[in-house]
């Protein structure tokens, strides 16, 4: 499984920002690849969330988000 991890910042405090795990089910189809290229579902994922901006992101591999995988 292919987690996006995405950095996040409030659009009304810029210096606001935190981490924050996107992946849902619905990532399922995910690849290496195309999370690296900004995984169309990541777009998806910021139009439901209008109050805040996408500083960066990062792909892991497996159910863990401190980079050593399941």
């Amino acid at each position: 499984m292919i987690r996006i991890i995405a950095v996040l910042c409030r659009l009304a405090s810029p210096t606001d920002c935190h981490e924050q795990i996107v992946t849902t089910s619905d990532f399922a189809d995910v690849t290496m690849q195309s999370c690296l290229m900004g995984a169309p579902q990541l777009a998806e994922w910021m139009a439901q969330h209008p109050g805040e901006r996408l500083a960066a992101w990062r792909c892991t591999i497996g159910s863990r988000v401190d980079g050593r995988g399941a």
